[in-house]
């Protein structure tokens, strides 16, 4: 809330302006049954308000009272008009900016916890739970304390026109505090499960629209159908209790409030037979009494919708809470560009505490420029080491350096700046074929992103497309054939041009005569880098100095290639 405290205060102010309207609103209908109708006196600080020419005459007084009804309800309208375009202004840029926190953040939390939560749940935070905060700030406080300000104005003014009224207006509240505190907990507890629903609703499109060609071979569309309105139905069904608990809530408040306008009704008529009161006065209460219940009431439904505010704010909150796995130290190191030197010492990993490591006991060193393939068994570890040594993980005991110093102490983002990686599935965005590949350094040149177009052996191919390189490739590149979103990839790491190079299966995916225009893109890549080739193709393997073998995560051998450049420690 800090940044918008200005904002929140212009608010709150023009909120505070509904409480002196809402005291003048019964005003004239009092002035018309008694000062005209009736020929009563003015009240005192009406008498001292108003002309003398306006006090004398009936006429004039009625219009005055008629111009005071115009008056006050232009007036509360200006109001809503600035409350209505203050409120989505700062609201607005309250969750605008709350979004993009939350958005920096995931993107630095362990993918552990992606690969746990998923990215339905997440998103489902983001763009939904995060709105709570707007709700609860904007929409929710600021009526809520203008509406307590409001209560006890009209308490007060009620009391000084009738002790009695005010008492009897006002002993329904330790009632209403009763309700309240009863209900509260129920609706936060089924807002809480309303939202889960509604994620796991929201986390069987994600998974239908990125596995569609899947659901559709095997022609699984109905069944996912039925998951979804099984889903849904469920969230429905969570929706309507909650419905049921704040309508429930809602009535009892009312039931309340009646009785109190009831009571207060039965005692005026009575007073006004026994000529205690006036009809005006009567009039007056009831049109303060009708205002004090109405932000009564308004804290009441505050109070309900509150909890489901509060739960998504908790939700939101504890993503926030989420602390990555992987941190900058206060003393970290910058680098510029890296030799490529590394050295595995006792690397040993778990995903999590009390699970199998993954990988046990890794040693060996890697020369600069070296070019090592890393071979095992599905699931023996591969990617997970070289997921070690860009820090995506940490080792759980053990180091890894790079250039003799420990990856731990090198900045983060200095350190991931030394790698350039081309993965089995590349990932490209839903943009132009320019910017995927200068997606490795924003901002490069046309020139220099179609000199690694070429590099990647990726230019003709390029040139051909309807708009040549302004050609956007579709969600995920899906436009392109397997073999052209390699090459785009290539061409990314050959714009990036880092020292070291990491290759993950990079032409398992490919028919033999695109593997022979992606290995010798790759050929290229690689000169005077220290490059990490992970594969089971032996001919992506021919051009590697050594091969490390790695089966069920432990070092099993290590077998010269073209020339022995490093060495398994023991």
């Amino acid at each position: 809330m800090r940044p918008y405290v200005s904002h929140l205060s212009t608010l709150f102010a023009l909120s505070l302006l509904g409480t002196p309207l809402a005291l003048l609103t019964p005003v004239p209908l009092k002035i018309a049954v008694d000062n005209v109708l009736n020929a009563r006196p003015l009240p005192r600080v009406l008498g001292m308000l108003l002309p003398a020419a306006v006090k004398h005459s009936n006429r004039t007084l009625l219009a005055s009272a008629v111009a005071l009804v115009v008056a006050v309800a232009l007036l509360n309208q200006l109001r809503e008009f600035g409350i209505s375009l203050l409120t989505t202004y700062t609201g607005e840029r309250m969750l605008r900016d709350f979004r993009a926190k939350l958005f920096r953040h995931v993107q630095r939390v362990s993918l552990s916890y992606h690969d746990l939560k998923g990215t339905a749940d997440t998103l489902y935070r983001i763009q939904y739970d995060a709105t709570a905060l707007q709700d609860i700030v904007v929409v929710g406080l600021v009526p809520f304390f203008s509406s307590a300000i409001t209560i006890v104005a009209m308490t007060y003014v009620t009391a000084r026109i009738n002790w009695k009224f005010a008492a009897v207006g006002l002993a329904i509240a330790p009632f209403m505090l009763v309700v309240s505190g009863s209900y509260r907990q129920r609706m936060r507890s089924q807002s809480r499960t309303v939202r889960k629903l509604e994620s796991s609703a929201l986390s069987v499109v994600q998974e239908v629209l990125g596995s569609l060609r899947v659901v559709r071979a095997f022609g699984q569309e109905n069944r996912e159908h039925g998951r979804f309105i099984q889903r849904s139905n469920e969230g429905m069904q969570a929706r309507l209790r909650q419905a049921y608990l704040e309508g429930s809530y809602g009535i009892a408040l009312a039931s309340l409030t009646g009785l109190g306008m009831a009571s207060v009704l039965y005692i005026g008529v009575r007073d006004i037979e026994a000529g205690r009161l006036t009809l005006g006065d009567l009039l007056l209460v009831m049109g303060y009494l009708g205002q004090l219940y109405g932000p009564m009431r308004t804290v009441g439904r505050k109070m309900a919708t509150l909890q489901s505010h509060l739960v998504g704010a908790e939700r939101a909150f504890s993503l926030l809470d989420e602390e990555p796995d992987v941190l900058e130290r206060p003393s970290a190191r910058p680098l510029a560009r890296a030799s490529g030197a590394m050295a595995f010492r006792s690397v040993s990993f778990a995903y999590d505490d009390g699970q199998p490591a993954v990988l046990e006991g890794i040693s060996f060193d890697v020369e600069p420029g070296a070019s090592v393939g890393i071979v095992g068994a599905t699931g023996a570890g591969k990617t997970t080491l070289v997921s070690l040594l860009t820090r995506f993980y940490d080792p759980t005991t053990g180091s890894i350096a790079l250039d003799d110093v420990d990856l731990r102490d090198y900045k983060v983002a200095d350190l991931r700046n030394q790698f350039a990686i081309v993965l089995q599935e590349p990932v490209l965005f839903s943009t132009t074929v320019a910017e995927n590949i200068a997606y490795a350094r924003p901002g490069a040149s046309e020139v220099d992103i179609i000199a690694a177009a070429q590099a990647a052996n990726a230019h003709d191919f390029i040139h051909r497309l309807p708009q040549g390189y302004h050609t956007v490739v579709g969600e995920r590149g899906m436009r392109l054939s397997g073999g052209e979103r390699q090459r785009i990839s290539i061409a990314r790491a050959f714009l990036k041009d880092a020292p070291i190079l990491i290759l993950d299966e990079p032409t398992s995916s490919v028919d033999m005569k695109t593997e022979a225009s992606i290995l010798h893109a790759l050929d290229r890549l690689a000169r005077g880098r220290t490059t990490l080739v992970i594969t089971h193709r032996p001919s992506a393997l021919k051009q590697c100095d050594l091969i490390v073998r790695i089966e069920h995560g432990r070092l099993v051998a290590i077998e010269p290639g073209l020339g022995v450049r490093i060495a398994v420690q023991s």
